[in-house]
């Protein structure tokens, strides 16, 4: 008859045993759903625990609980530096060493024995160590493992701006080359971004159709449970909890000891304060002139910002945004877009597709963008490759029939300080409304991931907030209103300017 093996509860207990320790009711808790897992066959599994809640040490020992099951399982540990992944890698080594149940695990010949990959006493004959450490950055290609252990991979210094949480995705993409057909993921953590890799839900404004983690079995523990009370109260009582909230800043508390999905460091600009509407513009005609009204709001004045600073002529980094200005004062972000040209050689394989180069198929957009938000101005920024575009946006708005003035400004300020100046007292004040549409934009991301101090530090990752604080400095362009031959609504509230006819002889 086959041996029967102790349960992974029992396996814990004994080694808290010989620690001198009791075995936390929490880390029960753990044990048994992970145990649950690999019994009933869920190969893909997130452990969310509270910063010092041992969730390591625990997962380090279901590792050799597994070995202890089968000594010719593969576990590799991936964690945010080879330092860390060591670490788990030792203590795993050292519980085979010293736990009572393993004592046949141990070889005969300590050849391949060290901190970073060691190998059990096993029968099958494997290239792949019982249990190797590389960090999140090493290289995997041609390592074959069971069971892949992702051990707080996600970091501020890799989830704290949009390029890095891309460049971790790709990199935790190739566990699926490393992985038989029915290995096992486990990832163990707490997150540190709101776009983490732990978060439950997708992100639509950065593109996410499911959650990273989708269809994981999910284990969550913050330290505070539903009924207010302590998951680990031997160790953190209520006023331990209090006095870690009180010195400890409020963003980092909720995300690393709550679970919360946010930046541990609060962004500068925070877009809980922003104002969300899903009214479309309603535009109305009555004595003589026209009404343009969001809400409920009646508009009076309206801001328009080109900014084709960032990246090349092939739209890279090129954004036009549109703020309406209320008759109360408040600004209403209507609309923002990322402009992108088409590769001018593309025409020369069609005779039938007339050849434009790129600052025209740039600037063609942005009027196109004026005349379907009825925007009687926007300001262009001359830096740069703006300083020809101008009058090609002027030329581009006269072929489509819309009459608007091209106002030409030449930055001078700090890109920084023109961000913090603009939404700093607007957002203060909860007087900036934001469109639902704007959402599926990278503008909220940008919001999320911006400071002062990392401005300059990746070209377009502030773009759209640069064009909204345009709009936002921007004065409001106030013209009377003319008969004109070409297409203008002017639904601004003002006094206009009409011709009289006059029929006397002088």
């Amino acid at each position: 008859m086959p041996t029967a093996r102790a349960r992974f509860a029992e396996f814990v207990w004994i080694w808290d045993q010989m620690l001198g320790l009791g075995l936390p009711a929490h880390h029960r808790k753990m044990a048994d759903w992970l145990e649950d897992c690999w019994q009933s066959g869920k190969r893909e599994m997130l452990l969310m625990a509270f910063r010092n809640s041992g969730k390591s040490t625990l997962v380090g020992l279901f590792c050799g609980w597994l070995l202890y099951r089968d000594a010719d399982l593969r576990i590799l540990v991936l964690a945010a530096d080879l330092d860390l992944a060591k670490k788990m890698v030792r203590n795993v080594k050292r519980v085979i060493e010293r736990h009572p149940l393993m004592g046949a695990l141990l070889p005969e010949k300590l050849i391949d024995w060290g901190s970073e990959r060691f190998t059990v006493a096993r029968t099958a004959v494997l290239r792949d160590p019982s249990m190797q450490a590389v960090g999140i950055g090493g290289n995997i290609t041609g390592s074959r493992a069971d069971l892949v252990i992702c051990d707080d991979v996600e970091v501020p210094k890799n989830s704290d701006t949009a390029h890095k949480r891309a460049e971790l995705r790709e990199k935790l993409g190739e566990i699926a080359y490393v992985l038989g057909p029915s290995g096992a993921q486990l990832y163990v953590g707490t997150p540190h971004s709101y776009y983490s890799i732990y978060a439950d839900e997708a992100r639509s404004e950065v593109g996410e159709v499911a959650p990273f983690l989708d269809g994981f079995s999910r284990f969550e523990l913050p330290i505070v449970n539903k009924g207010g009370t302590s998951n680990w109260p031997e160790r953190f009582d209520m006023a331990a909890i209090d006095a870690m909230r009180a010195r400890t800043p409020e963003r980092k508390f909720q995300s690393q000891m709550m679970l919360e999905m946010m930046a541990p460091v609060a962004g500068m600009l925070d877009p809980a304060k922003l104002r969300f509407y899903d009214d479309q513009v309603e535009i109305t005609h009555g004595n003589g002139r026209m009404s343009l009204r969001i809400g409920g709001r009646t508009m009076v004045a309206s801001a328009c910002h080109f900014d084709p600073s960032f990246g090349s002529l092939r739209g890279d980094g090129a954004v036009v945004a549109c703020v309406y200005i209320c008759d109360q004062g408040e600004y209403w972000l209507q609309d923002i877009a990322w402009l992108q040209a088409s590769d001018p050689s593309a025409s020369e394989t069609n005779r039938d597709m007339p050849w434009r180069d790129e600052a025209s198929q740039l600037c063609a957009q942005v009027a196109e963008f004026m005349a379907r938000h009825h925007l009687p101005s926007v300001r262009v920024e001359t830096n740069g490759i703006g300083r020809f575009l101008p009058n090609i946006l002027r030329r581009e708005l006269k072929s489509i029939g819309w009459a608007a003035s091209v106002v030409e400004h030449h930055e001078s300020t700090n890109k920084a300080t023109r961000i913090e100046d603009a939404f700093g007292a607007v957002m203060g004040a909860g007087l900036l409304h934001v469109h639902r549409d704007v959402c599926q934009t990278p503008f909220l991301r940008q919001m999320r991931d911006w400071h002062p101090d990392n401005s300059n530090a990746n070209k377009g990752a502030d773009d759209g907030l640069d064009a909204v604080a345009g709009c936002i400095l921007h004065d409001p362009v106030r013209l009377p209103r003319v008969d004109m031959p070409v297409k203008r609504a002017d639904w601004r509230a003002q006094s206009g300017i009409f011709r009289a006819e006059s029929h006397f002889n002088p």
